[in-house]
């Protein structure tokens, strides 16, 4: 398999974590983003939007992260990150939906702001990104893992975003259940970091 990426997209990050999670061999082409490539024609034959990541496998072609994983742990037949049962795929679901929803319009709209300088409204992406971390951090209450008491790939698409949330200026110091799940998912086996950068609240460091 094949992997275009780019390492300060948390979209990327997640489709390469979970790929490194479950081991899979795969090749990682760095998309050059800054310089357009993304744009380029040879690029939008893979992916029409435009966008990373992108994976191909053979003649099988799959663009965005959450499509990518789903493609990933149906083919290895890795029903312990995405089960088959229908109540136990609804659960995770959701969690897809949140990370593609209210993750992409709060966390990762703030660090877009203060990483690639994108103008959005500082108040309102930093606000939306505490409303859901809230949700998040109640819904980690007791427990180890977002949903099923196991790692799934809900965790997985959740993760990327609110890890390097601090460079968008979103403080994780209020919410003490996902800096512990945070931390439970880097222990993982096949665990691939997050590239950092020094925006926001990490301008310090």
């Amino acid at each position: 398999m094949k992997l275009h990426y780019f390492p300060l997209s948390g979209h990327a990050h997640r489709a390469h974590l979970f790929l490194s999670l479950l081991g899979v061999d795969h090749d990682v082409v760095t998309v050059d983003l800054p310089n357009g490539a993304h744009k380029s024609p040879e690029f939008l034959k893979l992916n029409p939007l435009g966008q990373v990541p992108v994976l191909e496998d053979g003649d099988v072609v799959i663009a965005d992260s959450i499509a990518i994983m789903t493609y990933v742990a149906k083919k290895r037949g890795a029903t312990d990150w995405l089960p088959e049962d229908a109540e136990s795929a609804a659960k995770v679901q959701k969690w897809l939906s949140v990370a593609a929803g209210q993750i992409a319009y709060g966390v990762c709209a703030a660090r877009l702001l203060t990483v690639f300088n994108v103008p959005f409204n500082p108040d309102e992406v930093i606000a939306r990104a505490h409303a859901i971390l809230a949700q998040i951090d109640d819904a980690l209450s007791g427990k180890d893992w977002i949903e099923l008491g196991r790692p799934t790939i809900a965790d997985v698409a959740l993760y990327s975003y609110i890890a390097n949330a601090p460079e968008g200026n979103v403080d994780l110091a209020l919410y003490g259940n996902v800096r512990a799940w945070l931390k439970r998912v880097e222990a993982l086996p096949g665990f691939v970091p997050f590239e950092q950068t020094v925006a926001g609240l990490r301008t310090a460091i």
